[in-house]
């Protein structure tokens, strides 16, 4: 390999292993740890329905982005795929809003961090531990792609050996009555308080919020395309076992949690998780579960100065950010992007610290509304790639959508309907204000700048060569 490409070219450092782990880790984390305990207060055991319903569209959502980055796997994702299907406008703002989704739920996740290790170490202050697990993540971003892949595997593995042991523990203790002084729980809390849907449908469909926001980073794989040893083979495997991965350490624990305990003493008493291992007398259970989801949130972190690194890089690459965005490093990493996302961090500590804990839920809602967006963006661009194609070349691809066209009109009408209901809660409506605006100030960036008359120039130049 050249100099200049070694200057130019992301380091294909990630292994099967490594995206077989993020997949699953950019998955679980907060949402499932934390945000389930508000979810269920909404919708009951029926939460159960709002993780499965959202677990088949994320699953379809999965298999757009994949039919897509298999075919063409590049750095830059979706943004590149709505740049090229949907014009360079979406390109450019699916870009810029990854980037800022990332770094909403990354300031969340970094607090967090603090939260936690106060656990262990209550006389030191916050803002020592975010500032810590912040120069920490993004020193090991800046190390290589490698180190990062091997990172978050461990990261995935600590939440997934917790999940699944509990749902272990969970099932003797419900089929056999173990840490129950022999006598077996069953199922019966599922209905025994106010029934399976004690807050209606209406409970089950104003849950999705929360319940998509926990699904936010899956679309990461996609992320990676650029930078995984046989993109073909891997991707297809990671994106593959999506589905079924959800409905295991989603549904499964909740389903778990809530046969145990009853549905609405959960969260009173602490996390559920805690509650199942204390049950089981298992000693130091509380500090074992602060550690597991400590980990979640500096996972969670990991991932999201990995994405806004990636995106700046790209957005560099198209001339829709600036050109010192898309150098790399000697161990080719996007640097100076990794770097600018992790100062922008260093304002969200600031802010998280500052502002009151009710602001968490405007955050959560917020990234939801710009993850529905890239979701969005995937589906329409997935449906413009196959309208790009003949026949022939429609059957001739490697990983199909299944159902198409009708599985992504289908996904995007659900979509659509969980931003209609952010408009019902006060606490999730400030999406609906803060997210168009932010669109609205990209657009006028980019208009002010030139930027539509560049991308006309680079498109008409593309188009001259493919000629």
């Amino acid at each position: 390999m050249s100099n200049q490409q070694k200057t130019t070219e992301l380091n294909r450092g990630l292994q099967q292993r490594h995206v077989n782990l993020m997949s699953l880790g950019a998955a679980i984390g907060v949402g499932l740890f934390l945000g389930s305990a508000s979810a269920i207060k909404l919708a009951g055991p029926a939460i159960l329905f709002s993780y499965a319903i959202g677990g088949i569209a994320i699953f379809f959502i999965m298999r757009a982005l994949g039919e897509m980055a298999i075919q063409n796997p590049v750095a830059g994702s979706f943004s590149r795929y709505a740049r090229n299907y949907m014009g360079p406008l979406f390109g450019y703002l699916t870009g810029w809003n990854y980037w800022f989704l990332w770094v909403i739920t990354c300031m969340a996740e970094i607090t967090a961090v603090s939260v936690y290790m106060e656990f262990w170490f209550p006389g030191v202050p916050r803002w020592i531990w975010a500032l810590a697990a912040l120069i920490i993540m993004s020193a090991v971003n800046l190390i290589a792609v490698k180190a990062y892949g091997e990172l978050e595997f461990w990261f995935a593995l600590i939440k997934i050996v917790a999940i699944i042991l509990m749902i272990v523990l969970g099932i003797s203790m419900i089929a056999f009555g173990i840490g129950n002084g022999g006598n077996p729980t069953g199922i019966s809390n599922l209905w025994e308080h106010g029934g399976f849907l004690p807050n209606g449908w209406k409970g089950v469909l104003l849950s999705l919020q929360m319940v998509m926001f926990a699904y936010l980073g899956i679309e990461m794989i996609g992320v990676t395309a650029g930078e995984v040893q046989n993109p073909k083979k891997t991707l297809s495997r990671a994106i593959n076992s999506v589905f079924w991965r959800i409905l295991l350490f989603y549904v499964g624990a909740l389903f778990v949690i809530m046969s145990i305990y009853p549905w609405n003493e959960i969260g009173q008493k602490g996390s559920p998780f805690v509650m199942t291992f204390d049950q089981f007398g298992i000693p130091y259970a509380a500090g074992i579960i602060n550690f597991v989801v400590l980990t979640a949130a500096l996972s969670s972190c990991n991932s999201g100065i990995f994405s806004t690194g990636r995106m700046l890089f790209n957005l560099a690459q198209q001339g829709e950010a600036s050109p010192k965005f898309g150098r790399l490093s000697k161990s080719g990493v996007p640097g100076t992007a990794i770097i600018v996302s992790g100062l922008a961090l260093l304002v969200g500590v600031v802010l998280n610290y500052l502002v009151p804990e009710k602001v968490f839920t405007w955050v959560t809602s917020i990234a939801t509304f710009g993850a529905v967006w890239t979701w969005a963006v995937i589906l329409i661009s997935q449906l413009r790639f196959r309208k790009s194609l003949s026949a022939e070349e429609q059957n001739q691809l490697v990983y199909k959508m299944p159902w198409a066209p009708y599985s992504s009109y289908l996904a995007l009408a659900f979509l659509a309907l969980v931003i209609v209901l952010m408009a019902f809660s006060p606490e999730t409506r400030i999406a609906l204000v803060v997210g168009p605006v932010w669109y609205a100030i990209l657009i006028g960036v980019y208009y002010k700048k030139g930027l539509h008359k560049k991308n006309k120039t680079v498109l008409l130049n593309e188009d001259r060569m493919a000629g």
